[in-house]
């Protein structure tokens, strides 16, 4: 199982000089239907993972979440890690996030 950070953590880490790479891997009907990202975040269909997972930069950590921080953020962040040393997945999704005040951008 991949390693997580909650909206706290996450907080923390975008507000450090060194901010990890934001992506939102909601599966694309959820995101166009609902399409606020977090503040940074890129969104990339999480089904494509394999065309795109490659180009992700190594040197620095990854973050990605879905809706609700379940199979799809943390499958994502399963396949991410076999090549990138450093990919978390947001527990509770962006859910959690606007929840407890997290910023969001459309």
């Amino acid at each position: 199982m991949s390693a997580f950070v909650n909206h706290e953590e996450l907080s923390i880490l975008l507000a450090g000089a060194e901010k990890p790479i934001l992506l939102d891997v909601r599966r694309k009907d959820d995101f166009e239907t609902s399409p606020e990202k977090i503040v940074g975040a890129e969104w990339l269909d999480p089904s494509l993972v394999g065309e795109w997972g490659d180009s992700i930069t190594q040197d620095r950590p990854v973050v990605v979440y879905c809706v609700r921080g379940g199979s799809v953020s943390q499958s994502v962040a399963g396949k991410l890690s076999s090549t990138h040393p450093d990919v978390r997945f947001l527990q509770g999704g962006i859910t959690s996030w606007t929840e407890n005040g997290g910023a969001v951008e459309k």
